[in-house]
């Protein structure tokens, strides 16, 4: 048991969830690297939701208000982290969820599909009946409903060559990733340099906020939405954290 009183009691709980559901079979042992990678770049940022990371977040719900045909994209990660959240903001916006793996077996894309289920989501898409051409491994597979026919593709937790592609395919891609100098992070549209954890709670939120916005409202968030720019901004919070540990280092 993992006492509330150990400083790293919050970071220490999303590991136990992440192990549960490797044992479960949800999450691959693939996916704990991964995570701990994004948990390193947290920690430099100071486990925050700093304010680029917010307009990231604002700007990523009015562009899946906006879309014709949006879709959430869901990985084990995810399913393990923000399986609740994530079934919520599917269902506030009416976006369906595609299960889609990097390490795919039917086996795993239903348990994902049911603990996603029980966790209270609605459409949930994982036919896996369409190809995504010019992709060499199982993120290829997609369902024809989802992620092939969609404009606009909500991919936490992503890889970079599928982020490529999707947009070679002439998709908008949005994603959470806390390495402001991946591949990814700098292909995707809008890129929301935050924990997942802490995001989507925050979209939640905005959803409530937006979703009676006027189209010219949501217009303009995009319009003065900037990548690069929050990218930079990621990348100065992170030099500034080191250099005040630095500093304090040697008062």
């Amino acid at each position: 048991m993992i006492p509330p009183t150990h400083p790293r009691y919050q970071s220490l709980l999303i590991r136990e969830r992440l192990v549960n559901c490797v044992n479960r079979g949800i999450t691959s042992y693939h996916g704990l690297i991964a995570h701990g990678r994004g948990e390193a770049f947290d920690y430099l940022l100071g486990e925050v939701s700093h304010p680029f990371a917010l307009e990231a977040e604002k700007a990523a719900v009015c562009l899946l208000i906006l879309a014709d045909h949006p879709i959430i994209s869901v990985n084990g990660n995810c399913a393990a982290l923000v399986s609740e959240d994530i079934a919520k903001l599917s269902n506030l916006l009416d976006i369906p969820l595609e299960v889609n793996l990097f390490h795919r077996t039917d086996a795993r894309v239903e348990k994902i599909e049911n603990h996603l289920k029980n966790s209270g989501a609605g459409r949930i898409y994982a036919r896996g009946d369409a190809i995504l051409e010019d992709l060499d491994h199982d993120r290829r597979v997609v369902d024809s409903r989802g992620i092939y026919r969609a404009d606009v593709v909500f991919v936490p937790l992503e890889d970079g060559d599928r982020c490529e592609v999707l947009k070679i395919h002439g998709k908008k891609v949005i994603t959470v990733d806390l390495n402001p100098l991946s591949r990814t992070a700098r292909a995707a549209d809008i890129t929301i340099v935050d924990n997942i954890v802490r995001a989507i709670p925050n979209m939640i939120k905005m959803v409530n906020e937006l979703k009676t916005a006027d189209k010219s409202e949501l217009d303009g968030v995009l319009a003065r939405y900037d990548n690069r720019r929050v990218l930079s901004y990621a990348l100065e919070t992170i030099n500034e954290n080191l250099n005040r540990i630095s500093r304090e280092l040697l008062e």
